[in-house]
């Protein structure tokens, strides 16, 4: 999840994904010029680099969570993949709700196109995801509806609204932290990764793989360019925002446990 940011390629054939189901992303994207400081020791560092780094060992804690292992492994708990489930997806018309607030602030139409290719997966075969797997899991509307959001929840949907009314990096921070950790994580446990079930595997398969990949990179690159030309309080405030992401990350891994 290659487009040229200064042109547009034709779609190239769908390849078979590693569960066997066939790739139904947009092609793989070429992220925008990146911006980059030399470091002490002469290496080049992305912003985005600095960004991680900032969150040290919450963002550890979020790629290497029990939750991501039980998960790849088809171990998880059905109850605890229900909880999460169910949480993930009441905020994903927040998500969009940002997404799409991103892709009319960017700066150009070639900005724009790799955003809106990532916004038709989000509300296609991810949705289609979520409502498969609560029929598989046995979650029904009214379980769906009643069941109250938990304290990451409200915070993730705040931080996302509040953060799609900000400035254009600011929303870049936060979809950068969510879409990058999950990356990692799903990168990281994804050889291990088991066929069935499908609540399992395609959640990791939805998160890992060239697609994906090339989308964190579109964002990370959307980022790194907009930093060049920050000043000192809106790199502070996009820190706030990236690193209040990750923290969310965290606690929401966390809350999928709390009534096991």
């Amino acid at each position: 999840m290659v487009l040229s940011l200064n042109h547009t390629v034709p779609r190239k054939k769908l390849e078979p994904s590693p569960s066997g189901r066939r790739s139904e992303g947009p092609p793989t994207l070429q992220p925008p010029r990146r911006t980059v400081r030399p470091s002490p020791m002469g290496q080049q560092v992305r912003f985005t680099d600095e960004l991680r780094s900032l969150a040290g060992a919450k963002w550890e804690a979020v790629i290497n969570h029990r939750f991501t292992d039980a998960l790849a492994a088809g171990t998880i708990d059905r109850d605890v993949l229900a909880r999460y489930l169910v949480q993930d997806h009441r905020f994903l018309d927040s998500f969009v709700v940002l997404l799409s607030s991103m892709v009319a602030a960017a700066p150009s139409l070639a900005a724009r196109i790799p955003g809106c290719q990532f916004l038709a997966l989000i509300t296609g075969r991810e949705n289609t995801y979520f409502e498969r797997s609560f029929a598989a899991l046995g979650v029904d509307d009214a379980a769906r509806e009643s069941a109250p959001d938990t304290a990451p929840t409200v915070a993730f949907k705040a931080l996302m609204r509040d953060a799609a009314k900000a400035t254009y990096s600011e929303m870049l921070a936060v979809l950068v932290a969510a879409e990058w950790s999950y990356q990692s994580w799903g990168e990281r446990v994804l050889p291990a990764a088991v066929q069935e079930p499908f609540t399992s595997r395609e959640w990791v398969d939805l998160h890992s793989g060239e697609y994906f990949g090339s989308v964190v990179e579109y964002l990370r690159g959307l980022l790194d360019e907009a930093a060049a030309t920050m000043t000192p309080a809106e790199r502070a405030a996009v820190e706030v925002r990236f690193l209040a992401a990750v923290d969310i990350e965290l606690a929401f891994f966390d809350a999928a446990y709390e009534d096991s």
